[in-house]
């Protein structure tokens, strides 16, 4: 878990974009280093990279952690360990340790990448309502709140699993505590479209 926690904490968003435009993320756009802001802020080819880093901070762990607790053990304290990895790379994004636990991205695409190798067929539910309200309402948030709230009941419906089912209940009240500002302009009327 603290592996993953600190594999989590790297700064995707602000890493590409200093490398590709020598600038601090953090001082453009909504100052969140996420892949929405910085598609906004720098461009459609750094937000899709920043996007598959963050998912690979959660997948690579966890699919570790899978591979690991194989050979350790197939029961319900293997899916707890991989259920406490995925939990540590997710809050390292959210609270990176190299920003003293600020300035951390919302978490979207990270638990994406945590429960992709965890349960593949349960994230394609999130994934197409994601699609459709980001299409249909034009705002990211809202498909990203939606998507957060499928989760847990996808995860359950596919794999019956407590534990990760769990997990997907904690890691989707952390997307919308994350949101809270989103979730307020979006109440406001005031939240940027695409």
């Amino acid at each position: 878990m603290l592996a993953a926690y600190l594999i989590g904490s790297i700064p995707t968003g602000v890493l590409v974009t200093r490398l590709l435009t020598g600038h601090d993320i953090r001082q453009m756009g909504s100052g969140n280093i996420g892949a929405t802001n910085v598609r906004r802020a720098v461009g459609n080819l750094p937000g899709i990279m920043v996007l598959m880093g963050d998912m690979l901070k959660g997948c690579v762990p966890v699919y570790l952690s899978m591979r690991i607790s194989m050979f350790a053990d197939e029961g319900r304290l293997g899916a707890v360990c991989v259920a406490l990895t995925a939990l540590g790379a997710f809050l390292g994004h959210l609270y990176p340790i190299y920003f003293k636990g600020h300035g951390g991205g919302k978490g979207v695409a990270t638990a994406a990448g945590c429960f992709l190798p965890i349960s593949p067929v349960a994230l394609i539910g999130p994934a197409l309502i994601f699609i459709l309200v980001v299409w249909r309402r034009r705002v990211v948030s809202l498909g990203s709140l939606a998507a957060a709230a499928a989760l847990p009941v996808c995860i359950l419906l596919q794999n019956s699993s407590i534990i990760f089912t769990a997990l997907g209940v904690v890691v989707a009240a952390f997307i919308f505590l994350r949101h809270s500002g989103n979730i307020r302009r979006l109440r406001e009327g005031t939240e940027p479209k695409i």
